[in-house]
């Protein structure tokens, strides 16, 4: 298969001219592994080399594995999609709008004109945000001393929101409160939950919250990006005994472990011989839940954290129930209709219904959207459908 060849030689060229420290790709249909392969190294500071079951931070790829848990408990009628999620969450009964500041410094709070419901959570269409592209909030925590939402401390969770629920779409820390609802609704840990109920039905025995020592041997270091465009290794790790599991943010996995995810959403909530939801679930999770609102431009205040996201600037995005949606054919290829969304560390995945196919593409470099990164993903993903229009679905080596 040429686009296999094409792939390869893309990711390697990225590793070996020093862009990228080192990449995992995976592409899939519903029932085939389409591409695997791994590039560089997984951390500058040492020789191993970049292998297929590297663990990464996955970060905020772990919403969707987040809300797919409380989908669960949705179908079973222990959570409800709209109904006032302070009834489960106490802390959430009488949200505040921070709306700026006061001559003296001190933050405009008022309270909320209508109730935050878990429909919005699952859309970041509540009012929370997070701080590296909202000064405010940035401000906020700072004055308030409230600590970083990546502390896993229950302490950062206890902010206003920034705007009225359901009336803006602003990307935050939304599904870090679903992650507690599912644990009021079931009475277990996120961890164990999500365990007990997708990771481990699905065979995704390389995904967790808390780094094993097998994993810890295979684990990519992290990287950063200085502005002259050099890469240095930098120190990271998620807090390994949290006061709250990051249901946000906070699963490490492999590249052929996430696939398994995004193809039970392809397979209509069925993966490794398990029904983990149903098939009406997983339509109603990829379809448009925040109506006339649009995806909007994500501006850093954090250049060190995250540049500007602006994913297809020159078409009408909606989300789904955790996913990211092009409504217009992407210059990949990608079909409209499509589910996708990243994590802070350069880890990318999309989910073609129509086409039947999935990629996930893992890297480890800080500032989230980095160039080199996105023209990584990017030719990762036409040389897939380049692939799929070539009409070959044999499986690559």
């Amino acid at each position: 298969m040429q686009s296999q060849a094409q792939i390869d030689q893309l990711l390697r060229q990225k590793t070996d001219a020093g862009e990228i420290p080192g990449i995992v790709a995976v592409a899939a249909s519903g029932d085939d592994v389409l591409y695997e392969g791994a590039f560089g190294k997984r951390d500058l500071s040492k020789d191993d080399a970049m292998t297929a079951d590297s663990v990464f931070w996955i970060a905020s790829m772990t919403k969707a594995v987040t809300t797919a848990g409380a989908m669960q408990l949705v179908e079973q009628g222990r959570l409800s999609l709209d109904e006032p999620i302070g009834t489960v969450l106490a802390d959430l009964a009488s949200p505040q709008v921070l709306e700026g500041f006061d001559a003296s410094g001190a933050p405009k709070l008022r309270p909320a004109r209508s109730p935050i419901t878990l429909r919005q959570l699952m859309t970041h269409t509540a009012g929370f945000c997070y701080d590296m592209w909202n000064g405010d909030m940035a401000l906020y925590l700072e004055r308030a001393g409230i600590p970083a939402i990546t502390t896993c401390k229950d302490d950062a969770l206890r902010t206003p929101i920034t705007s009225d629920p359901g009336t803006r779409w602003e990307y935050g820390t939304n599904i870090d409160f679903v992650g507690k609802a599912i644990e009021a609704a079931s009475g277990k840990r996120l961890d164990a939950y999500l365990r007990d109920n997708l990771i481990a039905p699905l065979g995704m025995n390389d995904t967790s919250f808390r780094i094993s020592e097998s994993q810890r041997q295979r684990l990519v270091g992290m990287h950063a990006r200085s502005p002259d465009g050099t890469l240095a290794p930098i120190p990271f790790e998620l807090e390994q005994e949290p006061e709250f599991h990051m249901g946000g943010g906070g699963l490490y996995s492999t590249a052929g472990d996430y696939i398994k995810f995004t193809q039970m959403i392809l397979n209509e909530g069925r993966g490794n011989g398990a029904q983990v939801l149903e098939p009406e679930t997983v339509a109603l999770m990829a379809r448009n839940h925040i109506g006339d609102l649009n995806v909007t431009k994500m501006t850093s205040v954090a250049p060190m954290y995250t540049n500007d996201v602006d994913l297809f600037p020159d078409q009408v995005k909606k989300w789904g129930l955790s996913f990211l949606i092009n409504t217009a054919t992407t210059p990949e290829g990608r079909s409209p209709g499509s589910l996708a969304w990243a994590g802070l560390a350069n880890t990318y995945y999309w989910i073609d219904p129509s086409r039947d196919v999935t990629g996930v593409i893992l890297m480890q470099v800080l500032p989230f959207a980095d160039n080199h990164c996105l023209d990584a993903f990017s030719g990762f993903e036409r040389g897939v459908y380049s692939g799929l229009d070539a009409g070959s679905g044999q499986r690559a080596a």
